[in-house]
């Protein structure tokens, strides 16, 4: 029988135009077609969804886009975490939902990849109303300063501009003042999978801590978040 010719060429017979050449097919579609591809678990399938989503999600979306109930996917997100435990993605929970993020153990290796400027730093100010807020949130302006004893119209613009609170509605006490959370910036600029993370107060000792510190360096309200460009 006659070899066939490796490569074949097209002329076109209206003109004197030159032969293209084509070359041999090196299509792998028997191959591919004859592969029995395992069908995903649960796990992987929720994996992949969040891998491609660009915001938070919830169990119950999940469910519905993967036929699930939010049980079955709960489940599945919860043998998600404990997988990426000590890897370099996370799955991240938060009031609004679930996603990944990058490891905090990885934040120096990633601000080098992606060439950050210089972490912008809190001042205690600051500090000291981010922590009334992430342990007593939705909290209100008038709350936030009766227990810091001054004035923190600064500071909460401040943790606004910088994505680390937000609003979140208002009290239903009198002039309705706005509340106050934190967001999912929050979470991982602190390295925490949920608000669940946050270490337990002891109220006693951090009060007295924070009475010695400041009768040594008395706290400016309203100092702003400093950067490396001033």
């Amino acid at each position: 029988m006659e070899k066939e010719p490796e490569h074949t060429f097209v002329t076109d017979s209206q003109d004197n135009s030159p032969e293209i050449e084509i070359g041999p097919d090196y299509s792998m579609s028997d191959e591919v077609d004859e592969l029995n591809t395992e069908p995903l678990d649960l796990k992987a399938r929720v994996e992949t969804l969040l891998f491609v989503a660009s915001t938070t999600t919830t169990a119950s979306q999940l469910a519905a886009v993967l036929g699930e109930t939010p049980h079955r996917v709960e489940n599945a997100l919860d043998e998600l975490a404990n997988s990426l435990g000590g890897r370099g993605i996370r799955l991240q929970r938060t009031s609004q939902g679930v996603q990944l993020t990058s490891a905090p153990e990885a934040a120096q290796d990633v601000e080098n990849f992606l060439q950050l400027e210089e972490t912008a730093r809190l001042t205690r100010a600051a500090l000291e109303a981010l922590a009334i807020i992430a342990y007593e949130q939705p909290v209100t302006r008038p709350q936030i300063d009766a227990i810091r004893g001054v004035n923190s119209d600064s500071v909460l613009r401040t943790l606004l501009r910088h994505g680390l609170i937000e609003e979140v509605g208002r009290s239903e006490g009198p002039g309705r003042p706005i509340l106050y959370a934190t967001t999912v910036d929050f979470l991982s600029h602190f390295g925490l999978a949920s608000l669940g993370d946050l270490p337990t107060l002891d109220i006693e000792g951090d009060l007295a801590k924070l009475g010695a510190q400041e009768e040594q360096t008395p706290v400016e309200d309203g100092e702003e978040l400093t950067t490396n460009d001033g």
